[in-house]
């Protein structure tokens, strides 16, 4: 499977192609617009938010609520476009026109893409990166990390986030009896975290960031249960289902570092309390003891609870901007401000189920490939068999 974002932050609506998915899947926007809705609430969200309620429409690919095996098309719509529609306008501008539109922005926030992104494509008006390098793309990955979400529904294989920190602030409660109990008590959360007594600090810290005009950052982490074993590979570097998920956590905006399982404290343990011991039993198969490696070996799902979790940095938009230059005039300055959250973390954590649940979709299709979701399900149900019985 693949798919293709498109679309500015301001531009008249985000896109998606997604090609791949197997036909006879399932899927409603209702599926979709779940998601999000998830993605677009938490606390320390920005006035964005306010203004847009993001919900998809399906314009390809999908028949009365089944899929077709055709690249599906999912299309949001940007609200706020209409407040936007001559800075973001497609055609050339007229004559005299250039003075109804705000001046071009010349001055790269510090930590944006928007200075280098300018030097790559040449862009005297920064606009031209920071609207497409804006978070608001997450929006579509969100949509299509529901599809994948879907298909790997039908195969029982299930995906939830979570937030573990939050500046300084850690969540010591991590334990629950069940995914269903994970997902209800952090839907319930407005930073999403697991933990009750660290989810009001976090949301102090993230006040006392705004007051200050400052931003904070956190740690997300989503889990997977009911993968077979042996998805990704050993063979080749490119097919490690690990290094694929890692790259796509790290390809969110923001998003700085990745581990699995015990993740960088395995550097300051010895290999005696880094790796889990195998067993067997007739009703189960093989398991481990313990899951410090995250569900991966080799490149591969062991069977076990995929966990992984990813560093995202603070915002770097500012409300006490940073010094940056002016590409023009090459005079110091500080930089210009958009309209942002102060922190972005509990929604960065829907953004990386999304992520997580496409790269593992995808990377099942890959390997089994079918074309009908009920072929599908019968092949994954006789590998499971296969490797209880190997």
């Amino acid at each position: 499977m693949r798919y293709l974002t498109a679309g500015e932050s301001h531009g008249p609506q985000l896109t998606a192609i997604v090609e791949g998915v197997p036909a006879g899947l399932a899927i409603t926007a209702e599926d979709i617009n779940r998601d999000l809705a998830r993605r677009q609430k938490g606390h320390g969200r920005g006035r964005r938010m306010q203004i847009e309620k993001d919900e998809v429409q399906i314009t390809s690919g999908i028949r009365h609520g089944k899929a077709l095996g055709s690249p599906i098309a999912l299309v949001v719509e940007n609200n706020d476009w209409k407040h936007w529609t001559k800075i973001m306008g497609i055609e050339p501008l007229e004559e005299g026109e250039e003075k109804e539109i705000k001046r071009q922005i010349s001055r790269p926030r510090p930590g944006h893409a928007d200075l280098n992104g300018a030097i790559k494509y040449g862009h005297r008006d920064i606009r031209n990166v920071l609207e497409r390098s804006s978070a608001r793309e997450t929006t579509v990955r969100v949509a299509v990390g529901a599809v994948a979400k879907r298909l790997l529904a039908e195969l029982g294989i299930k995906v939830a986030g979570h937030v573990v920190e939050i500046g300084s602030v850690k969540a010591e409660k991590t334990e629950y009896s069940s995914i269903e109990e994970l997902q209800r008590v952090t839907e319930e959360s407005p930073v999403r975290c697991l933990d009750e007594d660290a989810a009001v600090k976090m949301m102090q810290a993230i006040d006392d960031a705004k007051s200050n005009g400052d931003s904070i950052g956190g740690i997300v982490e989503v889990i997977v249960e009911g993968m077979p074993a042996g998805v990704g590979s050993y063979v080749h570097y490119d097919r490690k289902l690990d290094s694929k998920i890692a790259a796509a956590i790290v390809s969110i905006n923001a998003f700085k570092g990745v581990e699995f399982g015990i993740g960088f404290d395995a550097a300051r343990k010895f290999g005696s309390e880094v790796h889990d011991e195998i067993t067997w039993s007739k009703e189960q198969g093989y398991s481990r003891k313990t899951n410090r490696l995250g569900g991966f070996e080799g490149g591969m799902s062991t069977g076990m609870p995929i966990v992984v979790r990813g560093v995202m940095k603070p915002i770097p938009t500012l409300y006490k901007p940073l010094q940056s230059v002016d590409i023009e005039t090459k005079e110091p300055f500080s930089a210009s401000i958009e309209r942002s959250d102060s922190c972005a973390v509990p929604a960065a954590s829907v953004v990386a189920e999304a992520v997580v649940a496409w790269e593992i979709a995808s990377a099942i299709v890959e390997q089994f490939g079918s074309d009908r979701i009920d072929a599908l399900q019968k092949e994954i149900q006789e590998i499971r068999e296969y490797a209880r019985e190997f």
